[in-house]
Order: structure tokens, then sequence, then C-alpha cells
């Protein structure tokens, strides 16, 4: 009955894009690929508009075949996007095609393939050939740990855009994802690897500090979070100096038919630091709230509760807290200084009852908010769409259809271009490996 799913969501796409509550227009089918991204922020205040489909990129061929779409064989199930600092570019973090494909913000032609394969011919890339970080333990007895394919994930930039990092969700020739996995450095000049360094197991988040010193990496495996030193300018010199467990460190021991995106303690997902690089905030997505990380003293300190549970993604915006939890399909922000006014302390759950939330439906991934702080934009995976809300009264202002599941989004630096990804799901045949970019409008430009 779902052979041609995706056939189908074409054809209805392509007929009628959206609704929304302020009547905006359908897309017009021979709209062209958006202007260029700018990094030049708008002198006065802009109004939300609409947003326009302009581009369906997918790694085969579907049916009926929409005019904006193009096929591109590197996005296999295609994760997260990561814009480059100046907009000119964006990452596609293509997890089953073990690759991040690089595209032109503006043309949308692929410009690279980085491609997270490594063997002899590139073992310089680890330094002394590093295979482990900590007291981690292979399960696999292999001649050579660091031979594999790595799965990206999520990443994020530090040195003010010089570096993109990319975390590997596991090892190709680990199942279960229960050894250490990594993480590449990628200088976004080249669009090339410079080092790939050792991780704990299952790295799924990761976060630069605002004062370029620490790269969190956030480990979905174990509960636990490794903090990286990156004052230094040579990645070659970047090394880890905390490995921070919060409540429990799991154990590494499961059946042979576990699946461990649901067999992951408190399944740490969401990670973000405060403004000031002082606090680290880490999204409980299988426990109970969010966890507050000291970074001075490198200490699990407490747990924010009072928000909905499966907190997924986490970010700040304008003295808020927004996040999203995925189970409950809301949207919610709090005021950051609030939440974090109480004495902490490893043996306190902090509840925090202000929130503002708005329900978005079923499924609510990652969020992503415009460089001035007025949109929030959300994925809504269970009910295939995106969501445009006030940040600032936390009303819903448009939503538009997206192709079968939605997962990751990026909004462009001038906050022009919404990117979105969608790995798609094995009950629903021929969805997913699609990644939608859409024109973002506002009135009177």
């Amino acid at each position: 009955m779902l052979t041609n799913f995706y056939g189908i969501f074409l054809l209805l796409l392509s007929s009628c894009l959206y609704q929304n509550p302020n009547n905006t227009k359908p897309i017009n089918k021979q709209e062209q690929p958006s202007k260029a991204v700018s990094t030049e922020m708008p002198s006065k205040p802009r109004k939300f508009k609409e947003l326009k489909l302009v581009r369906i990129i997918h790694n085969s061929l579907k049916q009926p075949p929409s005019p904006i779409s193009v096929v591109e064989p590197a996005i296999n199930s295609p994760k997260s996007i990561i814009y480059s600092k100046d907009g000119s570019k964006f990452y596609v973090n293509s997890l089953e095609g073990h690759t991040t494909v690089v595209f032109d913000a503006k043309t949308l032609n692929k410009l690279k393939e980085i491609r997270h394969a490594f063997n002899a011919s590139n073992n310089y890339l680890i330094k002394d050939n590093e295979n482990t970080v900590f007291d981690y333990q292979y399960k696999q007895v292999k001649p050579e740990y660091n031979y594999f394919l790595g799965k990206p994930v999520e990443g994020c930039l530090s040195h003010n855009g010089k570096y993109l990092w990319v975390t590997y969700y596991r090892r190709d020739w680990d199942p279960k994802a229960e050894s250490p996995s990594a993480i590449a450095i990628i200088n976004t000049e080249a669009d090339t690897i410079v080092r790939v360094m050792p991780s704990g197991p299952l790295p799924k988040m990761i976060a630069c500090s605002g004062d370029n010193k620490y790269i969190a990496v956030t480990h979905w495996g174990d509960n636990t979070v490794g903090l990286i030193d990156i004052s230094a300018s040579d990645p070659m010199t970047f090394n880890y100096v905390a490995h921070i467990v919060v409540d429990y460190r799991l154990k590494m021991n499961f059946a042979a038919n576990i699946n461990r995106d649901n067999d992951c303690g408190n399944c740490l997902r969401g990670t973000v630091f405060t403004p000031d690089s002082k606090k680290l905030l880490i999204a409980k997505m299988g426990g109970n709230g969010i966890a507050v990380i000291d970074v001075a003293t490198q200490k699990y300190e407490a747990t924010i509760t009072g928000a909905s549970l499966n907190i997924r993604h986490l970010l700040i915006n304008k003295g808020n807290l927004v996040l999203s939890s995925n189970k409950f399909g809301m949207v919610q922000k709090g005021n950051l200084n609030a939440i974090l006014s109480t004495n902490l302390s490893a043996e306190n759950l902090l509840p925090y009852n202000k929130w503002e939330s708005i329900y978005v439906g079923l499924g609510a991934r990652t969020i992503d908010i415009t460089e001035d702080g007025k949109y929030v934009f959300a994925c809504v995976n269970n009910e295939s769409k995106i969501v445009v809300i006030d940040a600032q009264t936390m009303q819903k202002l448009a939503e538009v259809a997206a192709a079968p599941f939605p997962v990751g989004m990026s909004i462009s630096p001038d906050g022009k271009q919404l990117i979105t990804t969608s790995q798609g799901r094995d009950s629903a045949s021929g969805s997913g490996n699609t990644v939608m970019v859409f024109e973002v409008v506002y009135e009177g430009e």
C-alpha cells in the first residue's frame, strides 16, 4: 500500500504545497532557486510572509517527477544541515552514505563530497593513530580499529567558522554502537578533513562554547559528555580535558537485537553552552529534564525539570532557553536567568514552571531560530511538516508540508533560506533520502 508513498507525496506537493492560518500562497511550480544568501542582517525589523519551496534534492528518481526536483545519489539518510559562517555554503550530513555533501547556497549545486572513510592512505589524520579516549574499550577484536567508515550525524562550527566538527553515530563495523566512535574536524576553506579524534560510544550532538575554548561532545550511548580544549589554533593540539557523567554511566553490554536509539539511558541529545560560556545545558531526551554542567569545574550540577519530557533540541535566544519536546509535540521557552537562578547541586531536581509553550504536532525534532531572534522553525516528524513560530508571542504563523519525515533543519545566517532533511522510515516505503530548500519570504522584500 505504501509502495508509491513518495510519488503520491510529490504529486500532492506539486498541486497544493501547504495551508496555513495566514493564507500564504502555494508554491509556483516554476519557482527558481533562491537568491544569494547574504551575510548582512536587515536594517529594520522584518515580518514573515511565507515559505516557498524552491528545490527538492533526493537520491533517486521519484515518480511522478517534480519540476523542482534534482537527483543527488550522495544524499543517503540525510541527518543534519550546517551552514558555513558566511552562509555561502551548506553541509548535509548523509548518515548511511558516510559522506558530508557540500552545496553552494546560491546555485544549490553540489560543490564537493567529503567521504568519511579511513584506512592506511589517510591514517595521518589520526594523531599517533589514537583509537580510544578515557577508559573506553572495544567490543570487537580487529587488527586496525582506525580503518572504518564513519556515519555523520550532527555538526557545529568553531574558530569563527574555520572548522566544522562532525560526529559519527558509530564506526560502520560496530552495529550496536558499543565501542568508541569518532569525530571529524573539517577545514571549511578547503572542505577537507584535517583531523579525526576518538570519542565515546554513539556521539550525537556537538557544540562549541561562545568563547571558542571548548567543544562539548554529547554521548547518546552512555550518559556522558566529553569536553575538548580547542583554545589553540592547530587542530592537532586539541585535546580532551574532561569526561562528565550525567546521573550514571551506562554499561556497554547489550543483547544482539538491541535498538541503541531506544536503549540509551538518559539519551543525551540537545546540547548548548550559555552565552557567557559558563554553563553547558544538555537535554535528557530519555530522562527527566535538562542537565546543567559547570564548565569551570567540569562537573554535573543539577537537572532542571518542569518542561515537557522527551526533550530533543535546545537553543538559546534573546535570554530565553528554547526547546523541542518530541513525544509531546511542544516548542517551549523559558527565561534563562530564572532557570539558572537557584543554587545548583547534583543532588537537586530543580523545577521551573514558567515555560511558554506552543503545540506544533507530534514528533517535534530539530528547531532553529533566525539570527535576529524573531522566528522559530520546527521540524514536525510524525506529521511531515515545518512550523513557523513567532519567537516573542509563541504563536504559530504558518506550516508547510515537508517530505516524510523531516528530522534536521538549518536557517541561513541572513534568515532567507531554510533547509530540511528527511530520513524517512522503513515502514513507509519510498519515503526519505530527501533534502528540501525553502526561500523564506518577508513582507516588502
